[in-house]
C-alpha cells in the first residue's frame, strides 16, 4: 500500500526542541510541516494566510496553549474546519474530554508512537477527502 500526502500542509505547535525534531523528521517524509514554538506564532501564521490542512498542537505551549488555539481556530468562520490533534503528556480524562468538547478532532498522549500519530492523521484527512490510499 502506498500513500500520497506530499501536498498536505501540517502546522505543528510544540515548544520542546526534541519533540519538534521527532515530528519534523517523521512527518516531514510525507507532509509539508511547519513547526512553531508557541500557539501565538502559529495563530499569526494562519491569520497571515498560511492555512494548513491540519493542526497538531501541544496542549501546554507558551503564550497561547493548545486549548486556547482550539478555541481561536474554532470560533473563526474562516478556519473552523481545520482539524486539530492535541498532543499532551497529561493523561487526564477530564482534559481529553475538555479538548474534544472544545473542537479537537483527536487527543494523543505523549510519549506516542509516530506511526500511530500518522495513522490518526490519515484517518482525519481521509474523512476530509484529502488523501489517497492505493494498494
Amino acid at each position: 500500500m502506498s500513500y500520497s500526502g506530499v501536498n498536505i500542509k501540517i502546522l505543528v505547535t510544540e515548544d520542546d526542541p526534541y519533540m519538534q525534531a521527532i515530528l519534523e523528521e517523521f512527518l516531514g517524509k510525507n507532509y509539508n510541516v511547519e513547526i512553531f514554538p508557541n500557539g501565538m506564532s502559529a495563530l499569526a501564521s494562519i491569520q497571515n494566510g498560511s492555512i494548513p490542512d491540519l493542526i497538531i498542537a501541544d496542549l501546554n505551549t507558551p503564550m497561547i496553549s493548545g486549548l486556547e488555539l482550539i478555541e481561536q481556530v474554532k470560533i473563526s468562520d474562516f478556519y473552523n474546519a481545520i482539524p486539530i490533534i492535541i498532543l499532551s503528556g497529561e493523561e487526564s480524562t477530564a482534559k481529553r474530554i475538555e479538548c474534544l468538547n472544545k473542537g479537537a478532532d483527536d487527543f494523543v498522549v505523549k510519549p506516542f508512537n509516530p506511526a500511530e500519530l500518522e495513522a490518526r492523521i490519515k484517518v482525519i484527512l481521509r474523512r476530509m477527502g484529502k488523501t489517497t490510499l492505493s494498494i
